[in-house]
């Protein structure tokens, strides 16, 4: 009877070892996740606030803002916040198939000998545009649309 009595100390004691040795291994984890970029406190509230189910988030720093890279709901999303924590943008990569009907009819019309190489939504206070990029052997262009109306050119570039 003495014997099982000393032998719960050591399970406890073995369970407290367990439980530090994870606590340690989160502080890692979550420390490395945000090793080399200081993000303000707003801008870390801001963003826990609006997406609080985001999952592996990396945060990056620009000159006027910050950007978080992230998954919600199995999906790769990017949001920007000036570096007060002024919500900026919200962007995701998405296919030709995901843009308006009337979006990928004009596409359709225009992309004779070209190929799509990037292509993304933009969501902010003011709605959301488009962004493609087309290309063929000797030129790049960039089109944009506004709230899914027509597209306009907004970069063209010739490849050397």
């Amino acid at each position: 009877m003495n014997n099982s009595k000393l032998s719960k100390p050591k399970k406890i004691s073995k369970m407290k070892k367990i439980m530090i040795a994870m606590a340690m291994v989160l502080t890692v984890i979550t420390t490395n996740a945000f090793a080399g970029v200081t993000v303000r406190q707003e801008v870390l509230n801001a963003f826990k606030t609006e997406f609080t189910k985001a999952t592996d988030v990396n945060w990056t720093v620009g000159d006027t803002y910050y950007k978080a890279a992230f998954t919600l709901n199995d999906q790769m999303l990017f949001a920007f916040y000036s570096l007060e924590g002024e919500f900026l943008a919200l962007t995701r990569n998405i296919s030709s198939l995901q843009l308006p009907l009337n979006l990928q009819k004009s596409l359709k019309n225009r992309r004779k000998g070209q190929w799509i190489t990037d292509l993304f939504e933009v969501a902010n206070g003011e709605g959301t545009a488009y962004y493609i990029t087309l290309e063929s052997a000797d030129a790049k262009v960039v089109l944009k649309s506004i709230g899914g109306s027509d597209w306009t050119v907004y970069k063209k570039s010739n490849k050397s």
